[in-house]
């Protein structure tokens, strides 16, 4: 029987076929499987609760690294701060043997408070203050210069320390639109270069490009085949002292992207999902390796550094709710807002809606409103469980990406985090340890 929108009677696009809700259903059932594990965070914390899963954070490092590593010996990976700059997230990254990605000041600071000796500093606009710092702890950072006016100042900075500063270039990706913020053109490295080389204790070391939002390779590949026509035609001055080259992020859970079909969202129907599935991350690694053997190693022979964030962070945090009010069969109110992931998320993606305290693999529709006095703060439009009612617990896995950094302190508080530990006999138990907005 088809519901609104041509969904199935399970709420996917019918020309998925079971494959979408097959999807759905194995990560649903995953987390009823951890039912009482989950619920025991909020016998020692009131709700809303951000749920940090160390374990899920330290396989999903050794998977990444691991992938590419097999391909790339000397491969290193520095996790994007921006994705979740939780100080725990950043600890686990570091413990697991990966380095930081910082675009701020702030974010650096950060870094080295977690014991970070690894750091890449990119983003645009970094203010002498900025600079200043990386200066100051130059055997733990590279910085990455955007512009040529970058380097200017970075080398007016330099001249007074005399100390050298190793450093690469953004190149960007797309020489019309938004992103030409980012980065200097390929039409213009050579220039760069050239500039930075004249440049005393200013060492230029690396390039490095990003791509965002990939759910292949594709636009890693492609651009790393324009990127080695430039390089082979360069002075061999130019490129002899380089070392690394770095592919950015942006590389999508294996999961894939779910999405809402917002036209079908009806009151007492399931919500039409999309899923757009995502490649292995052994794909990327693989295809990612051929092109730069094809067309980067024989000009340099460089290592390979990355920049994952969402892939990393993904599954690492969770987010649990309490139902405060059943105002009808197909509309309640959960204790928290969606201030608490700093944007509409869930007007536009879809995420199953858990009840863990009456567990069942039968979704059923409901709209789960937040407790914000503005009608767009919306959880869900269904949930997993055998009926919801006040009291009730509901879990949104894998919610680790683009939330924690982007909370907000609007009409109501943010949440605490609380962290899943092992104890020594291996059995479950909860940590919680408050942070709130500016801490």
């Amino acid at each position: 029987m088809k519901q609104a929108g041509g969904m199935d009677g399970h709420g996917c696009d019918a020309s998925q076929g079971p494959h979408c809700e097959k999807e759905v259903r194995d990560l649903v059932l995953s987390f009823l499987a951890r039912a009482e594990e989950l619920k025991a965070a909020a016998d020692l914390r009131n709700t809303p609760l951000y749920l940090f899963d160390p374990a899920s954070l330290s396989a999903s490092c050794r998977a990444f690294v691991g992938a590419f590593e097999e391909r790339l010996p000397g491969f290193e990976a520095f996790f994007a701060m921006k994705c979740n700059n939780h100080p725990w997230m950043a600890a686990g990254v570091v413990a697991a043997g990966l380095g930081l990605d910082v675009s701020s000041g702030l974010e650096l600071e950060n870094a080295l408070a977690a014991g970070c000796r690894r750091i890449l500093f990119s983003g645009p606009g970094k203010t002498d203050d900025e600079l200043g710092l990386a200066l100051e702890n130059r055997d733990a950072v590279t910085i990455l210069l955007d512009s040529p006016g970058e380097l200017d100042r970075l080398a007016g900075i330099v001249s007074f320390s005399g100390a050298p500063v190793r450093t690469g270039v953004r190149i960007t990706t797309q020489e019309e639109g938004l992103w030409r913020k980012f980065g200097v053109g390929l039409a213009e490295l050579e220039t760069f270069m050239k500039k930075a080389a004249r440049i005393p204790h200013v060492l230029l070391r690396g390039v490095q490009f990003h791509t965002s939002w990939n759910l292949t390779p594709d636009a890693h590949t492609g651009f790393i085949a324009r990127l080695g026509l430039v390089l082979r035609n360069l002075d061999r001055g130019l490129t002899r002292d380089l070392e690394f080259i770095d592919i950015g992020g942006g590389y999508w859970p294996e999961e894939g992207e779910w999405l809402l079909d917002t036209e079908s969202l009806s009151p007492g129907f399931l919500p039409g999902r999309r899923i757009v599935p995502a490649a292995p991350i052994d794909d990327f690694a693989r295809e990612i390796a051929r092109s730069l053997r094809e067309n980067i190693f024989p000009v340099c022979p460089l290592t390979v550094y990355a920049e994952p964030g969402r892939w990393i962070a993904n599954s690492a945090m969770h987010i649990l709710l309490r139902v405060v009010d059943v105002k009808s069969r197909d509309i309640v109110i959960a204790d928290a807002g969606t201030n608490i992931v700093g944007w509409e998320r869930y007007e536009s993606d879809y995420v199953p809606v858990i009840n863990l305290s009456r567990p069942s693999a039968v979704e059923r529709p409901c709209l789960i409103a937040g407790s914000l006095c503005t009608p767009h703060d919306v959880w869900g439009w269904s949930y997993f469980g055998d009926g919801i009612e006040p009291g009730d617990l509901l879990l949104l896995p894998n919610q680790g990406a683009y939330t924690w950094s982007l909370r907000q302190q609007f009409i109501k508080p943010t949440a605490e985090m609380v962290r899943l530990r092992q104890s020594r006999a291996d059995s479950i138990t909860w940590f919680s340890e408050a942070i709130r907005p500016g801490s």
